[in-house]
């Protein structure tokens, strides 16, 4: 019932034209076989005709298959593999492996030992075999990879991959995916360690957990990969190079560095409204009125003067702040401390991500600016990621005169500005202006 059952299910999912292509050309081969050998035998009983007319029927049935047939089964057929470009490399044990068999071999003939020639094609054999089940094994297997939507420089991500095994009929076994060498790639390889899948099924999928870390910001490309296997004996190792261009935008790290946590004690007094409202940080105390909650009266005062007295908040809603990056540099490119200064400037970036990200999680307004990009006031957590997909993408440009960012468009004059900027004479630490605060690049 079971075998019954399969082969029902196998008749239902195949492709029949090509199935009763098939058994129809075995049929008339078959034939023609059959009838190529009538003739022969015709032939040695000197029936001549009989023979001559056998032969050339077998002949035009064997050119009808040809012909008619073949075509229509080599259109479907999948003949993926054979385009495979396959890289192969001999291992250390099959090195030893070869040497052992060269040894077999001039043993077998300066004896003529009947015994070693059945060894010597043994080991023949299983080189021949091995090469051909490691074929088999790459073939038909695909590569996914999948990347988490948001990955900042410095913080361990997870990704996910995946082996999709497209052969019916055979399984997989000891594949390892790694980066193919890539020399466009723009910072490095998306996967810098190798994945290994000792088992994939047949029509079925394997998937691995792997810890990413980048340690910069910027874009990281990856165009192509490698799916290596020794299997079955390990003589031989064989990868096939697999086209997937793979990209992943690294934010700059929001870790609270210790710039952060030296400006934003000084910024927050600023940010806040100086005006009463519904928030967290104390504004004023006074008298209790009817109207007012008891969550709000100040017990301690209360005992201390004897009359109720209230706590009146800050309005946090009202925290609207101008985050301005200028990338404009004004050292030369030639400065012996270039690479100091480039590694300044990607600590004023991370600084400004670190800033749009804290405005983020209290919920402050922000509007940022940056060359050719103008982000219109809304509420920071709408804005941060986007923000930081700039931020990833800046580099440093050369200074020129030209209108300054903070001027580039009118600001709300009830908004804290906060510039980040790679003119020079500014020192590292937070420099407060009328406008507001400035941090520089390249101090």
């Amino acid at each position: 019932m079971n075998l019954r059952s399969s082969l029902a299910r196998l008749w239902v999912h195949s492709d029949r034209p090509a199935v009763r292509a098939f058994f129809l050309s075995m049929a008339a081969l078959t034939l023609a076989l059959v009838l190529a050998l009538y003739s022969g035998a015709a032939a040695e009983m000197g029936h001549t005709a009989l023979a001559g007319a056998t032969a050339i029927a077998a002949l035009v049935l064997a050119a009808w298959v040809a012909i008619t047939l073949v075509p229509v089964l080599a259109r479907r057929t999948p003949l993926r593999w054979m385009a495979y470009k396959m890289e192969y490399r001999l291992t250390r044990e099959g090195w030893i492996y070869i040497g052992g068999v060269f040894a077999v071999s001039l043993a077998a003939l300066n004896t003529g030992n009947n015994l070693l020639f059945l060894i010597l094609a043994s080991l023949i054999a299983v080189i021949l075999m091995s090469g051909i089940l490691s074929s088999i094994t790459l073939s038909g297997v695909e590569l996914r990879l999948e990347l988490p939507e948001h990955i900042f420089a410095g913080q361990a991500v997870r990704a996910l991959v995946e082996l999709e095994n497209e052969k019916i009929y055979l399984p997989s076994f000891s594949l390892r995916v790694e980066s193919a060498a890539d020399k466009e790639r723009a910072q490095g390889a998306v996967l810098e360690t190798p994945v290994y899948f000792p088992y994939v099924p047949k029509r079925g999928r394997a998937k691995q957990i792997v810890p990413l870390q980048f340690p910069r910001r910027g874009i990281y490309q990856q165009e192509a990969f490698r799916i290596v296997t020794r299997f079955p004996f390990g003589f031989l190792q064989k990868a096939r190079r697999v086209n997937l261009r793979t990209e992943a935008l690294v934010y700059p790290s929001v870790e609270g560095a210790e710039q952060v946590r030296e400006a934003l004690p000084s910024l927050e007094g600023v940010i806040e409204s100086t005006r009463k409202g519904h928030g967290q940080d104390l504004y004023a105390l006074r008298d209790y009125q009817p109207a007012d909650s008891a969550r709000h009266v100040h017990w301690k005062v209360t005992a201390r003067t004897g009359e109720l007295k209230v706590r009146e908040f800050t309005r946090e809603n009202d925290r609207r702040i101008l985050l301005v990056f200028d990338p404009r540099v004004s050292w030369p490119g030639n400065d012996p401390r270039a690479a100091e200064l480039a590694e300044a400037f990607e600590r004023g970036v991370s600084l400004c991500a670190s800033l749009a990200w804290h405005f983020a999680e209290t919920g402050a307004m922000l509007e940022f600016r940056a060359p050719g990009i103008d982000l219109p006031v809304a509420p920071a957590r709408d804005l941060i990621y986007e923000i930081l997909s700039i931020l990833a993408r800046i580099s440093p440009q050369r200074d020129s005169a030209g209108e300054s960012l903070l001027d580039a468009a009118p600001a709300d004059p009830a908004a804290l500005s906060i510039l980040f900027t790679g003119t020079a004479g500014v020192r590292s630490s937070p420099v407060a202006t009328e406008s507001g605060y400035v941090f520089s690049l390249c101090a």
